[in-house]
C-alpha cells in the first residue's frame, strides 16, 4: 500500500493529472509470491513457483519463463533462461510448478549459489 501511495504522490507532484492503474485481466494467472529455491546438493536445486489460478474455473495450463542468475565457487557467473509448465486443475484455486535444475560448469565440481530468480512471463493456454 505504501508503494502505491508513493507512486500516486509522484504522479500528482509531477503534474500529470489523474493516474489510472490498469488491473490485470480477469483471465490472468499470477504468482502467489516469490519463487522458492531449495538446494538439494552442491549444484542441484528445485525452484518452486506458486500459481494463483482462481481465474481458471474450467482448469488451465501454461508456462512460467524465468531467468536464473547463479555463481560457482570458482567465480564463474552465469545467467540462464528457463521455462517450466504448470497445470491448474478444475475447481482448484492454485497450484505449484517445480523446476529441477543442475547448475554447474563441470558436473558437480563446484558449489553453486543461486544469486536470484526473476520471472519474465507467465503464459496461459486453456
Amino acid at each position: 500500500m505504501k508503494l502505491l501511495s508513493m507512486f500516486l504522490m509522484i504522479a500528482v507532484n509531477a503534474g500529470t493529472g489523474p493516474v489510472a492503474f490498469a488491473a490485470p485481466p480477469a483471465s490472468a494467472v499470477m504468482l502467489t509470491g516469490d519463487p522458492v529455491v531449495m538446494r538439494l546438493s552442491k549444484d542441484e536445486f528445485r525452484i518452486v513457483f506458486g500459481i494463483e489460478g482462481r481465474s481458471c474455473r474450467q482448469g488451465c495450463n501454461g508456462s512460467v519463463r524465468y531467468r536464473v542468475n547463479w555463481k560457482a565457487s570458482d567465480g564463474t557467473s552465469r545467467s540462464e533462461q528457463k521455462e517450466v509448465n504448470y497445470t491448474v486443475s478444475p475447481d482448484a484455486a492454485r497450484t505449484i510448478a517445480v523446476d529441477r535444475q543442475y547448475l554447474d560448469t563441470a558436473e558437480g565440481a563446484h558449489t553453486v549459489d543461486i544469486v536470484n530468480v526473476k520471472v519474465n512471463t507467465i503464459t496461459r493456454r486453456d
